[in-house]
């Protein structure tokens, strides 16, 4: 793969065929196939997969799809007509139908196997063989490699079919998972925060599945029935979907030794990855030791940055193992995620997540799946024991890095030129204890405004209401601290409203506005998704009063604790 022949621009693309020729399955091309798969793709019960770096998966077709929603701002950066997504070649192949598409499009797409670190615990019993062998993308295959626009892009489905490594599951996505994922995704990439992409959304008229979910009002931790829901393909978009995980699983084998090729299949997918991600970071003339520690260091940088975003806008994760981190330092994998509404640093949004991937521990959980990527990298280094202690640098001086990055994005959202520990450590305990939303909080702040009573319209608890000594000691020390911060701002305040205005959205995704709009999908009605698209792709902006009054407010009170609302178990 030459990226310095990456053609600039393409044509505008407005079907398959003008989409084909910018095809280059450079995965496909450049790595190993595992050589016990079959070629034509039929490869859908759970199985072990010894070596090579991908599968080839034929994706299996949703029945009678029909149109959700694109994204419209990602069909622009691609060149692709709006009305393409419409069409029914375009419906046909990114449902799952790859039998008819045009050369040197491809009709098999391909799967990869990953390793599964919890917290830095290596795992293997998620494998249904116990060995690590059969732990991968047991739902997701991707179908498109190519370069539109100069830029390198991938296509996967989630929900396309099983896969060898599909653990005995139906390889399925629900239409409600599906909306989450499809909306989550370009709603980050509007707030600033390196993610996947949203392409396409399809829906089955006819195919649904059973999944354990929540009785109408049910307030337990897990879902305590059945129902069949619509399955949905929703397609998401990367430079790759190269993972920590898959790095590791490659380290794995090249440590133990597994098989003659192991630790040059590792090295091929490490510098497959440099390639694909981070070729415009790394010269690609230097020798692999050089470029595995410059891979270390930026991963470093991009992994920093990208958790003091997560918690600029208020993103938790929810299971952040290191098979859901990308190796390209962005977000991936949409599952048990969640934005925090009522501040929580311990908010979790998934039942069987643990305190160690809440809200305000990401960091943490960010430096153990860094220490798994470090520990994947060391076998390419066994000879260069210079490489392999800058390795271990890079690796010591994480939290250092992490704590300096998330100071300037505490910074940034209070409008200060520099982090004022004592300032920020009193707002937290106000924070906690008053409580209040923490998107409304921060928006309203940005207004700079004269006393607090514009602040208390974030406040999920009046102060004034119970007239206690609690709430006349809370409403005291807001005051204090109102006063406090403003003197630190200095007097520029329009200025530092703008800038706070461009940290501090004004409108995220809250579940509890997501649900209706999935389950009159459900029914047919795509509108109120796409209305919620709309709000969501502009979080920073004014919108109209009618979309401020819908969307800009405080969670009912009764819709607190409500199981698939307030929290939601993993299944989708």
């Amino acid at each position: 793969m030459d990226n310095q022949s990456l053609k600039a621009t393409n044509d505008e693309v407005t079907s398959l065929e003008a989409l084909a020729p910018l095809a280059d399955y450079s995965l496909m091309d450049t790595l190993n196939c595992d050589p016990d798969a079959t070629a034509d793709g039929v490869d859908h019960s759970p199985r072990q997969v010894f070596t090579g770096q991908y599968v080839p998966v034929k994706p299996t077709p949703i029945e009678a799809p029909e149109y959700v929603a694109h994204s419209h701002g990602l069909f622009r950066e691609l060149g692709f007509a709006d009305g393409l997504a419409q069409s029914a070649d375009f419906i046909r192949m990114f449902s799952g139908d790859l039998s008819q598409v045009p050369a040197p499009l491809r009709n098999v797409g391909w799967a990869c196997g990953y390793a599964l670190s919890i917290y830095g615990t290596e795992l293997t019993q998620q494998c249904p063989f116990q060995t690590g062998n059969g732990y991968g993308d047991g739902r997701a295959m991707s179908v498109f490699e190519g370069v539109l626009n100069g830029q390198r892009w991938e296509m996967q489905l989630k929900g396309g079919g099983p896969t060898p490594y599909c653990r005995g599951g139906d390889g399925r996505a629900v239409l409600r998972s599906s909306v989450r994922e499809f909306l989550a995704q370009e709603h980050m990439h509007a707030l600033g925060v390196p993610t996947s992409r949203s392409l396409s959304l399809y829906v089955s008229k006819t195919e649904k599945v059973q999944r354990p979910w929540y009785s109408e009002g049910s307030r337990r931790q897990d879902p305590d029935r059945m129902v069949s829901e619509p399955v949905a393909i929703s397609t998401r978009v990367a430079p790759s979907f190269i993972r920590v995980g898959q790095l590791e699983l490659f380290a794995r084998r090249a440590r133990k030794q597994e098989h003659p090729r192991a630790t040059e299949e590792l090295r091929q997918l490490v510098l497959h990855l440099i390639d694909r991600e981070y070729a415009g970071d790394i010269d690609q003339t230097l020798e692999t030791p050089r470029k595995v520690v410059m891979l270390a260091h930026q991963f470093r940088s991009r992994l920093t940055s990208l958790i003091a975003n997560w918690i600029r806008v208020g993103y938790c994760q929810g299971n952040f193992n290191s098979d859901n981190c990308a190796a390209g330092g962005y977000t991936l994998d949409y599952g048990p995620f969640g934005f925090c509404e009522m501040f929580d640093p311990h908010y979790q949004p998934w039942t069987g997540g643990g305190q160690h991937f809440a809200f305000l521990n990401q960091p943490v959980a960010a430096e153990k799946n860094f220490g798994s990527f470090i520990s994947a990298l060391q076998p390419l280094l066994a000879d260069h024991p210079n490489e392999l202690a800058r390795l271990e640098e890079i690796r010591r001086d994480f939290p250092k890095v992490m704590h300096a990055e998330m100071e300037k994005m505490w910074a940034a959202k209070l409008g200060l030129e520099a982090f004022d520990a004592e300032l920020f450590k009193e707002l937290i305990a106000l924070m906690t204890q008053t409580p209040v939303d923490y998107t409304l909080f921060f928006r309203a702040l940005s207004d700079i405004p004269d006393d607090i009573a514009p602040l208390t319209n974030s406040f999920y608890r009046p102060l004034a209401e119970a007239g206690t000594a609690e709430s006349d000691g809370l409403l005291k020390r807001w005051k204090e601290w109102l006063s406090a911060w403003k003197s630190r701002i200095g007097p520029s305040t329009e200025e530092v409203s703008r800038q706070m205005k461009r940290v501090n959205p004004k409108y995220i995704m809250r579940e509890w506005l997501v649900v209706p709009a999935y389950r009159q999908a459900a029914e047919g009605n795509y509108r109120p998704v796409r209305e919620l698209q709309g709000v969501l792709s502009q979080p920073y902006s004014e919108q109209s009063a009618e979309v401020e009054a819908h969307y800009y407010r405080l969670k009912p009170l009764e819709l607190f604790n409500l199981g698939g609302v307030s929290h939601y178990s993993c299944s989708s």
